[in-house]
């Protein structure tokens, strides 16, 4: 791979949105040019194998999309689709574009209060599950007020149509038409520290977006890559990786569905010679507790990347010493593509973001709303209605008048940019901790406690203090080995100050079993402090 002119880039970069576009005719187009070239390589926790080539991608959504269209479901009607990580549901994606449907993602792990809100919030039309979600739907199918076809992937029950048993009626031919790239095709919903769940609006030109930034910059994916990203269908990782990087450049996306074991994951990217991976932070600070890790072989991997919460160095320098590869991580929302990344051929700064990517017109603004002075920090924006960004929150008008302010889109992220230019993540506004007049930033504190041989998962979070206003108070998960004492909190404390700033350390420190985490593995910080709130009212 070629490295990254950054600053040619970011002079010389330009929007080239095509009036028409969406990634199931890309994907057609793939399966035109390279009909048998492998488009899916699936493997189940058994070992069970399945490969779908473009042509087979194609052939299988134009005949669920005729599915659809016999159903009533057509252009502006949201299906929501609840599945695991299997081929029917890459097919289930594109055959909803096909028709012009809006795609509503869910993840499995769902309860049947918040499928009857997504569903009645942004009137899906259909519903696509498996065995995974078929009691949950059926448990609420009085309070859908607008779903007409349930469909049932994998199994039959009386109340639901067969995808199976459809599919072999479906004709293979289905004549789709131009989608315009400001057609909606996805509505996807987030949830905040509070209120309800918001309705991220995409359009097709969010797609194009990944294969101009994603593609190019961070991931530097070609047609015979092997690609792994081990997101859910669910999240909106899932549509950065499988759809907008692999499925526009035509490459191979392994499909592991399984749960998560270190060992398993090593041995996936050896057999699978996978050429570029996107594991999560959570993932990799597992794995690197594997011992004897020297057997396996990573040699052709040739671009790591890892994103949804900040990597402490210990992984970093694992991988380096380990494997001679260097992760690369990269930052983004639901709403956003990748805005910040180390692109390809940079110096990696163990914990940074990297560099803005080009045409997003990335800054940090300080309190007054000033682009905020190396060092210091501030929220970071982006200029908003480029095709990058999403369109709206679904519904939400006054959610969209507390984000988007004198035409730029305010993420709620905090970071701060050191003198070479690098970002450096902060926490979220909502995470920070006011102590003593310093504002100090959750993740410096995780990071350094990470590095010490007793931390296996840790949290920051601000804790009432009645001079001091806040004090650092840490929750951590103690490695194999380790027990809690006064002792090991002190040594905690000490090494906190040695490897940070000594205001940072934390005061108070309380190992726990286990930290409150959401569906997408993102630690609960607003839910612990909350409680830390609610404790320490009791006591006064």
């Amino acid at each position: 791979m070629n490295p990254i002119d950054y600053e040619k880039e970011m002079k010389t970069f330009q929007w080239d949105v095509p009036e028409t576009y969406d990634i199931a005719s890309v994907v057609d187009s793939h399966a035109r040019d390279r009909p048998s070239h492998p488009a899916l390589l699936y493997e189940d926790e058994e070992g069970k194998t399945r490969v779908l080539t473009y042509q087979d991608l194609k052939v299988q959504s134009s005949k669920f999309a005729n599915m659809l269209t016999s159903l009533g479901v057509g252009k502006g009607n949201p299906v929501l689709i609840m599945l695991p990580r299997i081929p029917e549901t890459y097919i289930a994606q594109l055959a909803t574009i096909k028709v012009g449907g809006i795609i509503t993602p869910a993840v499995e792990m769902l309860r049947s209060r918040n499928v009857v809100y997504r569903s009645n919030n942004c009137q899906a039309k259909a519903i696509i599950t498996n065995e995974s979600g078929l009691e949950m739907v059926d448990e609420v199918r009085s309070e859908l007020h607008s779903v007409t076809s349930y469909i049932l992937v994998n199994g039959e029950k009386e109340g639901w149509i067969s995808y199976e048993q459809e599919m072999k009626k479906a004709s293979s031919e289905f004549k789709t038409h131009p989608k315009r790239s400001d057609d909606v095709f996805y509505i996807s919903y987030t949830s905040g520290t509070t209120g309800l769940p918001k309705g991220v609006v995409h359009q097709n030109s969010w797609m194009y977006a990944f294969k101009k930034i994603n593609v190019p910059y961070w991931y530097g994916a070609q047609e015979d890559d092997v690609i792994w990203a081990t997101t859910s269908p669910g999240w909106a990782k899932w549509f950065w990786t499988h759809l907008g990087v692999t499925m526009n450049v035509g490459a191979t996306d392994l499909l592991y569905d399984g749960r998560f074991n270190p060992e398993r994951y090593f041995r996936l990217l050896e057999n699978h010679k996978v050429t570029i991976c996107c594991l999560t932070p959570t993932e990799l600070r597992i794995m690197i507790k594997v011992p004897h890790v020297a057997q396996y072989d990573l040699s052709n991997i040739r671009s790591f990347v890892s994103a949804g919460e900040p990597l402490n160095r210990e992984v970093i320098d694992f991988f380096r010493e380990k494997f001679n590869i260097t992760i690369r991580e990269g930052y983004g929302q639901t709403e956003t593509v990748c805005l910040v990344c180390n692109y390809l051929g940079i110096t990696v700064k163990p914990g940074s973001m990297g560099f803005p990517m080009p045409g997003q017109d990335v800054r940090i603004l300080n309190d007054k709303g000033e682009e905020a002075k190396p060092g210091e920090v501030g929220e970071v924006t982006t200029e908003f209605g480029l095709p990058s960004l999403f369109k709206e929150y679904y519904k939400m008008p006054e959610k969209m008048k507390e984000v988007v302010k004198d035409g730029r889109y305010h993420t709620g992220d905090l970071c701060r940019m050191d003198e070479e230019g690098y970002y450096w993540f902060e926490g979220r506004a909502d995470d920070v901790i006011l102590s003593a007049g310093y504002r100090i930033g959750p993740f410096e504190v995780e990071d350094a406690l990470l590095t010490h041989p007793a931390v296996q998962e840790c949290a920051a979070v601000g804790s009432p203090h009645p001079d001091r206003g806040e004090i650092v108070k840490a929750f951590v998960v103690l490695n194999r080995g380790w027990d809690p004492s006064e002792a090991l909190k002190a040594e905690l404390q000490n090494h906190t100050k040695q490897v940070t700033a000594p205001y940072k350390y934390p005061r108070e420190i309380e190992f726990v079993e286990s930290l409150p985490k959401t569906m997408s593995g993102k630690i609960k910080r607003a839910e612990l402090k909350r409680m830390e709130y609610e404790r320490k009212r009791i006591q006064e």
